[in-house]
C-alpha cells in the first residue's frame, strides 16, 4: 500500500525536527565540510553527531565521501539549503509578527 503525500512530507519534517540535524544542514548549506569540522562547529559528541549523520544519510539528504582517512559530507542537493533559507524567513516573519503584537500590548493606554 502506497503511504499518502501527506504522511510521506510528515514523516520527511520528523526527521528533520532535531537541532543537531537542523545545525549540519545549516553547515552543508555552505558547502561541503569533513567531521571534524561539524565537531567542532556543533559542539556534541562524536558519537551524537554520527548517530545525526546517519538519519540524514539514511533519508538521502545528505550524502559522504572520504578522502584517505577524512569523511566529508555534502547536501545531497541544493533544495535541503533552499529549505533552511525558507525556514528562517518564515521564522523572521513570524517573530516579526510577535514583537509587533508585543509592543502594541506595552503601549500605555490613553
Amino acid at each position: 500500500m502506497q503511504v499518502p503525500l501527506y504522511q510521506a512530507k510528515a514523516d520527511f519534517f520528523r526527521m528533520l525536527g532535531h537541532p543537531i540535524r537542523i545545525r549540519v544542514l545549516e553547515l552543508l548549506g555552505e558547502g561541503p565540510r569533513p567531521v571534524r569540522e561539524l565537531l567542532a562547529e556543533t559542539q556534541v559528541e562524536a558519537s551524537n553527531l554520527s548517530q545525526q549523520l546517519a538519519v540524514l544519510r539514511r533519508a538521502g539528504i545528505v550524502v559522504s565521501t572520504r578522502d584517505g582517512a577524512t569523511v566529508v559530507y555534502a547536501l545531497a542537493g541544493p533544495d535541503v539549503a533552499d529549505l533552511m533559507r525558507a525556514a528562517r524567513r518564515i521564522l523572521t516573519e513570524m517573530l516579526r509578527g510577535q514583537a509587533e503584537l508585543l509592543a502594541s500590548l506595552t503601549v500605555e493606554p490613553e
